[in-house]
C-alpha cells in the first residue's frame, strides 16, 4: 500500500510540475525525459 501511496504522490507531483511549468517546452522537455526514466514507473499498465 505505501508503494502504490508514493507512485500517487510522485504522479500529483507531476501533475503540478507540469502546470507550474506554463509552456515552458525546456521545463516540460525535463519532465517528461524524468518519467521515461523513473525506474519505479509502472510500466506494465500501458493500453494498447
Amino acid at each position: 500500500m505505501r508503494d502504490h501511496d508514493n507512485q500517487t504522490n510522485e504522479g500529483l507531483n507531476q501533475i503540478f510540475e507540469i502546470i507550474n511549468a506554463k509552456g515552458d517546452t525546456g521545463e516540460l522537455d525535463k519532465i517528461v525525459k524524468k518519467s521515461n526514466n523513473d525506474p519505479n514507473q509502472d510500466k506494465g499498465d500501458t493500453k494498447t
